[in-house]
């Protein structure tokens, strides 16, 4: 509170005040004329005068050498500086030479993070004297984004702010720094550089070091003009104005009235956003002493200040947010304010007694105004002395609390420091008696006299708060006083520290303190001008050095005293005056204002700037403090102060009343001030949650729009507008008279909060309505926002139901969160006594979860209504599911507004603490297509008796079956263990193909295989037809126990016929084919299902862009090709499977076993339609529950996925283009030496002889052999490349075709045909030809490629013929270790055979149907065999090539297999291109011939690809076509059941590109197949071609993979055993949480190891998703500390982020050169504890290599447990060859506990207890113990176990 009016004594002293200054004035101008200064020489001899050497600078870079009035060009020659006079009197003319500042004379680093220096003063002439000749200079790297430097006095100690909070950190950053530092030698200087991208953010060799006794100055160079913060002042505009402003630093009671002068707090420190990127720099100078910042054009920044030390903060970050978090980290993070102090606030100077008080509570009452809180000013007081009240006035006053509370509202006082000396009305004044005694005061430069000012009861005393003895007394007085009047909390004001004498009541000595050299450019120019003495002291020191922190002291002492009086009730501090640090412990109001249209506009960039300072409490008094305020004023003001943070309505004594009742009950401005404090009160949970997220992560409150929209350079100097949080937009009226403002709309999706319409503007300026009663108020889309319904107070409107508003974005999503406590405890975060709720929407399905649950809400609340903004259509249904119940909502409480696109749910009951899923169904489109075909129109659908409708929604259907389509069921025959039925055709519609007739008649059979899984089948019953003869391990049995079937099947019988699978456990369909279309012809077969939600997986091969199917009327074709997978188009392999999730979260599988040319369509509806040309319709389902029992289920049934050798584990590299067998040496050589862990090298088809199988080129190749042996002795591995295709056309014997054609193991024609083979074209060339490059790919094939012929791998005879050519191929020329088969689609160069001139039935090669696959119009044999082709089946029944196509690669993979562990003895491992479901049994996968791109980083992970084209020039021999093959999915074949996947490190295609590759090798380091290939003619991309730095990188993340072999290995075998997936989707692990449904840019290792990868080119950062569990950083072992949210993760180019998972135990080793010497190491154990200090994990441990160790027993598996500190193993199975046995290692256990820990006794059953020797970390939690010594081996049980001293 300020004064307008002054005292007789205050305006004598201003008089002899004037006087005296004029004498000094003139004696400083004498003095000035004087002798020039000088630097004296020790001795006391002068220098030469220095000549300046002046810069050649731009003007803004020039740095003031005069900051002193005065300048003139004799005087700025003296200072040794330069003077150069403009035009412009703001630039200065006196600007430093390059003589003046220091030199570094020493330098020294102690470790890593520090550095230290001596400075040594340069030869210059000093500018105010007592230069410090001598400095330290002192540098800590304290955290990855914080450096501090120090620079001080080298002989002797100074001032230095004795912080409460700010302390150097306890360890050394662990994680890489985001900047570094470069220390300039002459002149000393230093340079702040960020890291990436690399730029300088802070220079200071822009000037010179200053540093005398009582002047310090350093500038600094910055990245751009975006400067925001420095305070306390009025800043007119939030960002700075950087053409030379100088704002002072100094506390100060002044008024804020729009001037330049110091305010009431002290803040050096400012951000400064960089760029468009959002990069952001905080720059913090802790010193309180008085200074001033100036902001000059080059941007740069000048800190002058009169004391202390230079102690700066540099804070990096990635955005303006991030720095916010970091300035927040150093200085304390805000507190989080009672619920009540949310509410509305009433107080005013000079009620003048309690009954006017009451009288405006109860007309503020009466008009129903939401209204929390009532203050009294210093006018309760008795003659304004704190700890008394007026006993007339306010004679009633210790009851008024009581009145308050009554009504469910609070009560606050004001309390001033200072304590009057005068007496009470009757009796000694008690306060100041106690205080006496106490010598609380501060007191005269050297004596114990308590220094004398005045403050508002006259003559006063200053409490001295940094004194114990003071603050005992304080908290006594606090307590005494409220156990006479009671209160809520304290407002604390006039603590600048306010005096209205200057000084003293004696006045103030003449020295250095009180008149320094130099004096900032302060109010008055006179420190000591409405405060203390500077020479008055303190315990903390000096007045002089002490003066700033003066409020933050008393915040300091009040925070204890409101502990002390209101216990654990939270209550709260309000400060005038502050210093970063106040906002740990206390909210500010910006002031004392006035009633104009300018204080209205100026209070957004005061909240601004304090939400940077970290005191996100903060508001204006709203209709101003002083002056009378007009109805229009306060109207808008109560509009905008609505939504203050602290929203408190104040004005000043001799002003009228403004309280909103005062304007009339039935006023405009009554009306708008309930309207939006009713909507302040309903927003009120999401305050709270803003201020729980302030005080947790140091999130801003009120926070500018450039912090979310950093990208928009619009948004940059917004500040008449304001966001709360990152999702409500405040645009206020702020001039009088208008109704219209010109608003910006920052680039998102916009919702007008009270309308509930979405906005069509996005990224502009708008001219936004807003009548007299209105301010703009737009939610974002993307926000999920908690509400309650509103009262008058919040004491009541907590009484309320919750509800929710939810704002999609672009994509249907939105998220949002809610905290939840009593609203009134004390430290309830550090308790764990709150709910932390996140709210998600993905796809329609709203996600309530409980992220944490400590407390129980009396008032038994719950969410009763949910609002959404943005739905596109009417819901169909709506489903609320509480775990396994489920509820549909009735029609009555759903309403949806078309016109504005909202949806209404109402009377809910979801109770608070509990969680749910809220899942809605637009209503979708319930037309199936009835004309698949191109060329669609009316007629021709009629035709097919079909409907035609046009239709205004994208890509449905204009032609689609009628109801009635289909057939009928008759014979309803339902078992014990299933169903059966037979079909008939509804004839009443025409046969659509007259070229595939129609079946009449179908045999449906259903069979219950099991619990959980089930078979329906149908077929012609008539006629045989194709069925897959894939053997599957199918129950012996049904399971004809109803009671333990997880599903219920159901017939629909009548048209159109459905089988409905309705899971039992919730009721929900989960199949149901009763849908119009199904057709059963000879080559045509179509059937539809609904789905039971949007989340649908799988499909293959094909492109979609992301892991989770979009549901938009997409079609993809599967049919086996060499070809890349373009959009939508069908590539290598076919698995027409999916996985489903269901809305109650459960999930199934289904696969449809059909091997015909197929595809898929997948609606909104949700539904899917398959169509096949050929074969039955044979489907099987597992029902989970579980995502990952989806899997297991499946693979049971197709076979379990294949145990890969240990070594195939290991890192790969290969190319398609080695010139020689020199190549392969030199680069393992080269691998060897640079230390990269390496197991297995390939050779491509450049090995062989003309690219024939099982040759070598003993031209090129010659040495190969030999080399593969020396590699193999020295561990490594080799695989050779085995193509399908035979060349024919030899002129010398080639004895695999010769054989081959002996044992008739080629594909024909069929006998009725002809006998010959069905010749195509592959790689092998014609013998004797020279191949010519330059010509045309067709050409090629045409002039220089053999015949090839294909064997028929169905064949027993192929079989046999196979093993022994790939034997004869390992004894006799090139030992191996595993197998890559390629090609095998079957892939050829010509098309169906040579001559292109199939044989037979055309229909076959362009059947009557064509799904959409590449190259359509060309038939089904483009690139391959002509489909009349014959095959022969094991049993020796002949088949057409068009119903086993599919199959031929999967026909390829077991003999392979076979022949592979025969001829070697040893597991190994086949790798095959080509799949089908059951490959995986016997082979791992790679993702196909990518290329060298950014996106087919995610692709690898996901399955998704995109067309591309090259020339064959490019390409070279290899090219097919012109175009390139694409990367799918791990995701995918994970739930396929092949597990040992991977795609081509780096890319296959196209060179790659330095940064790619490293990001590439990071994400290939987590495939389970991980290998390094690329093409012929591309440059090499193995880890040693980009140099040391790339390959030390790629051998740190390799070293990772290898360290954690033990547990991928293990995983393997659980694949193996179980069916687990190895690359796991985050949603099997996390089912119940939504977000993980779609998150496919990170993945798991098994249910224990994130991978976070960077992805995008320039990342620095990844945002990341963060399951519900506890997680460390693998690279630390440190607790992240954040769950089931999304998190900014660094991610500099060395790192790929990690997590582990608590709750779980890795086993891991030393990695090595290769697995060979890595498996002979100690096994080591990570032990992540859960939150309860729980863990589990496992060990499968086998020789690696053998054949069936795990069918035969020869394995040691254990399990590792940890329960209340105690890790044990136990043996679950030992069949270990001694030769293989592993013993103990190191044990890391992470999470174990801040408590030291000393203890650590290792126990093993008759022997002796060891004590191990262990490592703890209490700040990290991280125990580590070495238990190598022992020599214990691990198939015997042991235990560890831990405790504190």
């Amino acid at each position: 509170m300020g004064k307008r009016r002054f005292s007789g004594l205050e305006v004598t002293l201003m008089v002899m005040f004037a006087l005296v200054l004029t004498v000094a004035v003139a004696l400083v101008i004498f003095l000035a004329l004087g002798e020039p200064a000088v630097i004296k020489e020790e001795s006391g001899t002068n220098p030469e005068p220095i000549v300046p050497e002046c810069p050649d600078i731009p003007q803004g870079e020039r740095v003031d050498c005069f900051p002193d009035a005065g300048a003139s060009k004799e005087k700025c020659v003296a200072r040794g500086c330069c003077w150069s006079p403009l035009n412009e009197a703001s630039i200065p003319w006196c600007f430093f030479s390059k003589n003046h500042g220091y030199t570094v004379v020493s330098e020294h680093k102690p470790d890593s993070t520090h550095i230290e220096a001596r400075l040594q003063r340069m030869n210059a002439p000093s500018l105010f004297g007592a230069d410090i000749e001598e400095l330290t200079f002192q540098a800590e790297m304290q955290t990855e984004n914080r450096l501090r430097f120090k620079i001080t006095d080298a002989k002797k100690s100074r001032f230095e702010v004795p912080h409460e909070h700010v302390k150097p950190p306890s360890a050394p950053p662990t994680k890489p720094l985001n900047y570094e530092l470069e220390l300039i030698q002459k002149p000393f200087g230093l340079r702040v550089w960020r890291t990436s991208p690399r730029k300088v953010v802070f220079d200071t060799t822009i000037g010179p070091l200053v540093f005398a006794d009582q002047y310090l100055q350093l500038s600094a160079k910055l990245p751009s003009h975006n400067i925001y913060g420095l305070g306390e002042h009025v800043h007119q505009n939030f960002r700075h104005d950087t053409n030379w402003r100088t704002w002072p630093l100094f506390t100060r009671d002044a008024f804020p009235n729009g001037g330049t002068h110091n305010l009431y707090g002290h803040y050096p420190y400012f951000t400064c956003l960089e760029d468009e990127s959002g990069k952001s720099l905080g720059v913090f100078l802790m010193n309180s002493n008085a200074m001033e910042v100036t902001l000059q054009p080059a941007p740069a920044v000048t800190f002058r200040t009169i004391g202390g030390v230079l102690d700066f903060y540099i804070l990096v970050g990635d955005t303006p947010e991030a720095v916010v978090d970091e300035f927040t980290k150093l200085i304390g993070r805000p507190f989080i304010p009672p619920y009540w102090s949310l509410g509305f606030q009433l107080s005013r100077w000079d009620y003048g007694s309690l009954e006017e008080v009451k009288r405006t509570v109860e007309r503020n009452r009466q008009v129903g105004l939401p209204y929390d809180v009532q203050y009294t000013d210093i006018d309760y007081m008795e003659d304004k002395k704190i700890f008394t009240y007026d006993m007339v006035k306010f004679k009633d006053l210790p009851q008024f609390a009581d009145y308050m509370h009554a009504n469910g509202q609070k009560y606050i006082i004001i309390l001033d420091p200072a304590v009057a000396t005068s007496p009470r009305v009757n009796g000694p004044y008690e306060s100041l008696v106690r205080g006496n005694n106490s010598k609380v005061w501060v007191t005269e430069a050297g004596s114990d006299t308590p220094l004398v000012g005045e403050v508002w009861p006259g003559e006063t005393l200053f409490p001295d708060y940094t004194k114990q003895a003071c603050i005992d007394w304080w908290i006594d007085e606090i307590e005494r006083f409220y156990k006479e009047v009671k209160h809520d909390a304290l407002w604390i004001d006039m603590n600048e520290i306010a005096s209205f004498v200057k000084g003293s009541n004696k006045g103030c000595a003449d020295n250095n303190l009180n008149y320094p050299p130099y004096t900032p450019h302060i109010l008055d120019g006179v420190l000591y001008s409405k405060t203390l003495c500077m020479d008055a002291r303190h315990t903390w020191g000096n007045h002089y050095d002490v003066h700033s922190l003066y409020g933050y002291s008393m915040v300091l002492a009040t925070e204890q005293a409101s502990r002390k009086v209101f216990g654990k009730n939270r209550s709260m501090v309000f400060t005038r005056s502050s210093f970063p640090g106040v906002g740990k412990y206390a909210g500010h109001w910006l002031g004392d204002n006035a009633a104009n249209w300018n204080d209205i506009k100026w209070a957004i960039p005061g909240m601004l700037e304090f939400n940077l300072f970290g005191i996100p409490y903060i508001g204006a008094d709203i209709c101003g403090f002083f002056d009378d305020c007009p109805e229009e004023l306060c109207r808008r003001w109560m509009q905008v102060g609505a939504f203050y943070p602290f929203s408190r309505n104040h004005n000043a004594q001799y002003y009228k009343p403004q309280d909103p009742a005062s304007y009339g009950a039935d006023s405009l401005l009554v009306k708008t001030s309930k309207h939006y404090l009713n909507i302040r009160y309903s927003l009120l949970p999401y305050l709270y949650t803003l201020f729980f997220d302030s005080h947790v992560n140091g999130k801003t409150v009120v926070r500018p729009m450039m912090h979310e929209f950093f990208s928009d350079s619009a948004t940059w100097t917004v500040d008449r507008q304001f966001l709360w949080g990152a999702h409500l937009l405040i645009t206020p009226v702020l001039d009088p008279g208008v109704d219209r403002v010109r608003a910006y709309i920052p680039d998102a999706i916009w919702y007008d909060f009270e309308t509930e319409t979405k906005i069509t503007e996005r990224k502009q300026i708008v001219d936004m309505y807003l009548p007299a009663d209105k301010l703009g108020l737009h939610l974002r889309g993307g926000a999920i926002l908690p509400v309650q319904r509103p009262d008058v107070t919040t004491t009541y409107s907590r009484l309320h139901p919750m509800g929710l508003i939810v704002a999609l974005d672009e994509n249907s999503r939105a998220s949002g969160e809610l905290f939840w406590d009593d609203g009134e405890s004390r430290d309830t975060v550090l308790s764990r006594s709150y709910i932390h709720y996140h709210f998600a929407v993905v796809n329609g399905i709203l996600s309530i979860n409980v992220f944490h649950n400590g407390y129980t809400d009396p008032n038994n609340l719950h969410f009763e209504n949910i609002t959404v903004m943005g739905i596109s259509g009417s819901p169909a249904a709506v489903l609320v599911m509480e775990g396994s119940n489920s509820t549909v909502l009735t029609e009555s409480q759903i309403h949806y507004d078309p016109v504005k696109e909202v949806m209404h749910l109402r009377d809910l009951k979801l109770n608070l603490g509990k969680n749910y899923t809220v899942t809605w169904e637009i209503k979708g489109s319930g037309r199936f297509d009835c004309y698949p075909e191109e060329g669609s129109n009316e007629a021709n659908c009629k035709q097919r008796g079909c409907l035609w409708k046009v239709s205004d929604v994208p890509k449905e259907p204009w032609c689609y079956f009628p109801a009635a389509y289909g057939y009928k069921a008759s014979n309803l025959k339902e078992t014990s263990s299933g169903w059966t039925l037979d079909l008939d055709r509804n004839n009443g519609f025409p046969s659509p193909r007259s070229s595939s007739t129609d079946i009449n008649k179908l045999r449906v059979e259903v069979t219950y295989l099991s619990g959980h899984s089930l078979r329906w089948k149908i077929f012609d019953p008539v006629n045989q037809r194709f069925e897959v003869p894939v053997p599957l391990t199918l129950p012996s049995t049904p399971e004809t126990d109803e009671a333990k079937r997880l599903y219920r099947v159901q017939i629909s019988g009548d048209l159109p016929f459905g089988i409905q699978v309705i899971r039992k456990s919730t009721n929900e369909t989960i199949w149901d084919s009763s849908l119009p279309g199904f057709t059963f012809s000879e080559l045509f077969l179509q059937i539809s299902t609904r789905l039971p939600s949007n989340y649908i997986y799988g499909f293959g091969e094909t492109e979609h862009g992301t892991y989770k199917h979009d549901l938009n009327f997409h079609t993809y074709g599967l049919f086996a090709k060499d070809q890349p997978p373009g959009e939508k188009l069908n590539s290598y392999g076919v698995h027409p499977y999916y996985m489903a999730l269901e809305k109650s979260k459960d999930a199934h599988g289904v696969l449809l076993l059909n091997s015909n040319a197929m595809d898929v369509t997948l609606q909104p509806t949700p539904a899917l339609t398959y169509r096949t040309i050929g074969g039955i319709l044979d489907f099987f389902m597992v029902l989970g529950p579980t995502p990952e029992e989806v899997v297991q289920q499946y693979t049971e049934i197709i076979g379990r996925p294949v145990l890969p050798a240990y070594w195939s584990l290991g890192f790969q590299l290969c190319r398609y283009g080695y010139a020689n067998d020199k190549e392969i040496a030199d680069l393992y050589s080269q691998m060897k030496a640079a230390n990269v862990p390496y197991d297995v090298q390939y050779a491509d088809i450049d090995y062989m002889e003309r690219q024939m199988d099982f040759t070598v080129d003993q031209n090129n190749f010659q040495n190969l052999p030999a080399l593969v042996d020396n590699m193999r002795a020295e561990g490594m591995r080799f695989i050779f490349i085995l193509d399908p295709a035979i060349a024919g056309n030899e002129t010398e014997e080639y004895l695999p075709f010769t054989r081959g054609l002996n044992q008739d193991v080629f594909i024909k024609w069929p006998p009725a045909l002809s006998s010959e083979i069905v010749w195509g074209k592959v790689w092998p060339d014609y013998p004797n030809v020279t191949v010519d490059n330059s010509l045309d790919w067709d050409t090629q094939v045409k002039e220089f490629r053999a015949f090839t012929a294909f064997p028929d791998f169905f064949k027993n005879s192929t079989a046999t013929w196979w093993h022994n050519e790939i034997k004869d191929f390992y004894n006799k020329m090139l030992k191996f270790d595993g197998l890559w088969i390629d090609m095998n689609e079957p892939a050829s160069f010509v098309h169906g055979t040579v001559g292109e001139n199939c044989l037979g039935e055309t229909l076959l090669e362009n059947p009557p149907y064509m799904p959409p696959l590449e190259s359509k119009p060309r038939g089904l044999n483009h690139k391959t065999l002509c489909m009349n082709s014959e095959q022969i089946l094991p049993s020796g029944t002949p088949v057409k090539h068009y119903d086993v196509h599919n199959l031929y690669g999967w026909s390829h993979t077991k003999p392979t297999y076979d022949a592979l562990l025969d001829v070697t003895g040893k597991r190994g491992i086949v790798i095959t291109r080509s799949t089908f479901p059951s490959s995986g049994q016997w082979s791992g996968h790679w993702l196909g011939d990518n290329y060298s791109a950014w996106d087919q980083l995610l692709k690898s992970i996901v399955g998704m690809c995109r067309l591309c084209k090259y020339s064959e020039a490019v390409l070279g021999e290899k090219s097919l076509s012109v175009t390139i093959f694409y990367a799918y999915g791990m995701m995918e074949f994970s739930i396929f059941g092949v597990s040992y996947t991977g795609a081509d490190i780096c890319g296959f295609f196209n060179p790659a590109q330095y940064e790619m590759c490293l990001r590439w090798m990071q994400l290939g380091a987590f495939y389970p197949f991980s290998r390094n290939h690329n093409t012929i003619n591309m440059p090499r991309q193995d880890p040693v071609a980009w140099g040391e730095a790339f390959a030390s990188m790629s051998r740190d993340v390799l070293i990772i993979r290898y360290t954690l072999l033990p547990y991928l290995y293990t995983l393997m075998y659980e694949a193996h055993e179980h069916g687990n997936t190895v690359v796991r989707p985050m949603l099997h692990e996390f089912v119940a949480d939504e977000t993980t449904w779609t998150i496919d840019r990170q993945f798991l290792w098994g249910p224990a190891l994130l991978i976070t990868p960077a992805l995008d080119p320039g990342a620095t950062m990844v945002r990341g998703y963060v399951p519900n569990a506890r997680w460390y950083d693998y690279h630390t072992g440190e607790a992240v500390g954040v769950r089931g949210q999304f998190l900014n993760m660094e991610a500099p180019m060395d790192k790929i982020n990690l997590h582990v998972r608590g709750g779980h135990i890795l086993p891991w080793q030393k990695a090595e050169n290769n697995t060979r010497n890595s498996r002979v190491n100690p096994l080591g154990l990570i032990v992540a504890l859960n939150d309860d200090g729980s863990a589990h994990g496992s060990l499968f441990w086998d020789d690696g290599e053998g054949i069936d160790t795990v069918k035969n027993a020869q394995f040691l598996l254990t399990s590792f447990n940890v329960i209340e500190s105690v890790l044990s193993s136990t043996i679950d199975k030992n069949g270990l060859a001694p030769a293989d046995k592993l013993t103990l290692g190191v044990v890391k256990v992470w999470g174990s506990g801040t408590v030291p820990i000393t203890q650590v006794t290792m126990s093993v059953v008759g022997k002796p207890n060891v004590a191990l020797v262990c490592n703890h970390n209490p700040t990290t939690q991280v125990l580590e113990c070495d238990a190598t010594s022992q020599n214990h081996i691990l198939d015997t049980p042991f235990s560890i176990s831990w405790k504190p001293t």
